[in-house]
């Protein structure tokens, strides 16, 4: 499979517009690709929703979420979905392994969200909302695609959508980390400094590497 217009022409052949509607069902494409997937979570949202109001919290996740989408459209990046604080998101691009471009974009992405931290700030207060701080995640690599017989939006079961949740907090507060198969494709990038943090148990005496990302 190649190219992002085979993910959406396909996905539309799963067989689930023939599933009952009153019935959750998943439907597989049974095609494989690697992207680059990211994640950017909220930090203390279970706290902060308890002393918010219906109204206020509403308002609170719509800016934070809006907001993140927005700085992932300017990369060439694609939500697959949200779940409550969190969004879930990938490059199509990245599907070139060859070719730096999705890669670049994925790091950039997610540096951007973090460096307008300050202005999603500004921007809660402005509605008499407290300050939002987050966590940044990505990894790389072989996603399957799958549809619901509800939704009309793709979405993705692999290794690392999986990693991106599990990674999520052994990032700074608004910070960001990625995982050992993204850092092998991103190392020799220059503009970056990558720096070992964290070893993620796989079990079976086997460490997933997490790595912390900055400018230089």
């Amino acid at each position: 499979m190649t190219g992002d217009r085979n993910v959406s022409d396909n996905i539309r052949d799963f067989g689930v517009h023939d599933m009952s509607t009153s019935d959750y069902l998943v439907a597989f494409s049974g095609q494989t690709q690697n992207y680059c997937v990211g994640m950017v979570d909220m930090a203390n949202s279970t706290k902060m929703a308890a002393t918010l109001g219906t109204v206020k919290i509403s308002r609170y996740y719509q800016i934070f979420l809006n907001s993140m989408s927005k700085i992932l459209s300017r990369f060439g990046g694609s939500v697959i979905k949200n779940i409550g604080d969190c969004l879930l998101y990938y490059f199509p691009e990245s599907s070139k392994a060859n070719k730096k471009f999705g890669f670049m974009s994925c790091l950039e992405c997610g540096l951007s969200m973090i460096e307008n931290h300050s202005t999603i700030c500004k921007e809660l207060t402005q509605n008499d909302l407290p300050c939002v701080d987050y966590r940044v995640s990505a990894d790389y690599g072989s996603v399957i695609l799958m549809r619901v017989n509800n939704s009309d939006s793709l979405d993705m079961l692999g290794p690392p959508v999986n990693m991106c949740s599990k990674i999520n907090h052994a990032a700074e507060t608004n910070g960001v980390v990625i995982g050992g198969d993204m850092y092998m494709m991103v190392k020799s990038f220059n503009d970056y400094k990558f720096k070992k943090i964290d070893e993620f148990s796989l079990g079976f005496k086997h460490t997933y590497p997490v790595y912390a990302v900055v400018r230089k």
